[in-house]
């Protein structure tokens, strides 16, 4: 489902499988619609991708879009990482075409707009209690 969306939909070629799949402190997400897959985030720990915890790989399948399913499990995304790692700040690294959506989850930009794999990305943060 990764690779359908971030390779095949965003013809972005990257090696999507990393070893944080497997560390041990990573927790996947998965969001259903009857029986099928159509959501995924995964929650990394501090130290693994930036200082703070963090969320990556946030995704929704493009026949299940406009649901409200990426809000929802971004909601879920950050209360399993304040349930993980309480008092922290979490970090994402977002494309910048869905800087408002993670706005409007209280997530601030704290960098330039950079490029990863050929995509316009911002590091943003959720500040910690």
């Amino acid at each position: 489902m990764r690779a359908e969306v971030f390779v095949v939909e965003q013809t972005c070629p990257y090696l999507d499988l990393d070893d944080k799949d497997t560390h041990p402190e990573v927790v996947h997400l998965l969001g259903y619609q009857d029986e099928h897959c159509v959501a995924y985030a995964r929650c990394l720990p501090p130290g693994l991708s930036y200082a703070s915890p963090s969320i990556g790989r946030v995704l929704v399948t493009e026949l299940a879009r406009g649901k409200g399913y990426a809000y929802t499990l971004m909601q879920e995304a950050i209360a399993q990482c304040q349930q993980q790692w309480p008092g922290q700040g979490i970090t994402i690294g977002a494309q910048v075409y869905l800087q408002d959506f993670y706005q409007k989850l209280n997530f601030l930009p704290i960098s330039d707009v950079y490029l990863e794999d050929d995509i316009e990305h911002i590091d943003m943060v959720l500040p910690g209690e």
